[in-house]
């Protein structure tokens, strides 16, 4: 059950909140304030978890409101405002000094965005401030800040899923002895490129372990090839990771490069100790909202 601050509840609900609001809309009902708290505290209760819930069940709703006296007026349902573009209504009510970007409003929840395109509408300037506040704020500078600047994952459960792919790079720079050992295949520890590949498969697998925001996907292929350069003794690591999923994969392919190229390091340590790793970059990114990238 999600209220806002500016929503100025109290603890009998006797106002109706935003969620109740978006519930009573998706359903097609008005009610008014007497409507509203004629109603049994369960029933608001409901109402309200109704409208905090992503899609809303409009059967429920319906039956909730069902004993309201006066009765739930009938009108034709109201959708939530899109995730993309960021409604003109609500950019003008808002203005410049309050943005909203359009990855910000994206990130939101339809709950967050529809209580946003309220309070647009009446724009009335103390609760376009408060509601800019408690929904927006510092997520304005980030998708992954809440509004009060703390850190969070952002919700991509809306996104269809689609194919991704990401190719990403790491160079490892060593001494000619090292190399020597790496290219003969006679390094102390063992094959080192061997490891590094089924190294560099684990660690795209548990990228969502090592990077706090990143999204568990579904991968469904990592490929992993190394090219020698004996003129510069350095080993390039090249991973192309492939998944179906809502986000990208772009960070499984940067961690797999990565730990690729530690792991040569610490594989061939012994000999050369002034091992030197990067760049680690991404080259080519495809699939999502945001299509093509090659560097």
């Amino acid at each position: 059950m999600r209220v806002y601050q500016f929503d100025e509840l109290d603890a009998e609900l006797s106002l109706l909140p935003m969620a109740a609001r978006r519930a009573l809309d998706h359903a097609g009902r008005k009610l008014s304030l007497a409507a509203w708290q004629s109603l049994p505290r369960g029933a608001r209760e409901i109402l309200i978890r109704l409208g905090s819930d992503e899609a809303v069940d409009t059967l429920q709703v319906c039956l909730a409101v069902e004993h309201a006296e006066p009765l739930a007026l009938e009108f034709e349902p109201v959708a939530d405002p899109p995730r993309s573009p960021v409604p003109s209504a609500v950019l003008k009510a808002f203005g410049a000094e309050r943005p909203i970007p359009a990855g910000t409003w994206a990130a939101l929840t339809s709950l967050d965005r529809y209580s946003l395109s309220k309070v647009a509408d009446k724009a009335r300037p103390a609760r376009l401030a408060a509601a800019y506040s408690e929904i927006v704020g510092a997520s304005a500078l980030s998708s992954h800040l809440e509004p009060t600047g703390g850190v969070r994952m952002v919700n991509v459960g809306a996104k269809p899923t689609s194919e991704r792919q990401a190719e990403a790079e790491a160079r490892i720079v060593l001494s000619r002895e090292a190399f020597s050992a790496l290219s003969a295949g006679t390094a102390p520890k063992g094959d080192v490129l061997a490891v590094a590949r089924v190294a560099a498969i684990l660690a795209a697998k548990r990228t969502p372990d090592l990077i706090p925001l990143c999204h568990s996907i579904a991968l469904t292929q990592v490929r992993v090839t190394f090219e020698l350069d004996a003129e510069h003794s350095a080993v390039w690591v090249r991973v192309v990771a492939d998944a179906v999923d809502r986000t990208g994969v772009e960070m499984e392919a940067m961690t797999a490069a990565s730990v690729a190229a530690l792991t040569i390091y610490d594989m061939l340590k012994g000999i050369d100790r002034g091992i030197e790793i990067g760049p680690v970059r991404v080259n080519r990114k495809a699939g999502g909202r945001t299509g093509e990238y090659q560097r």
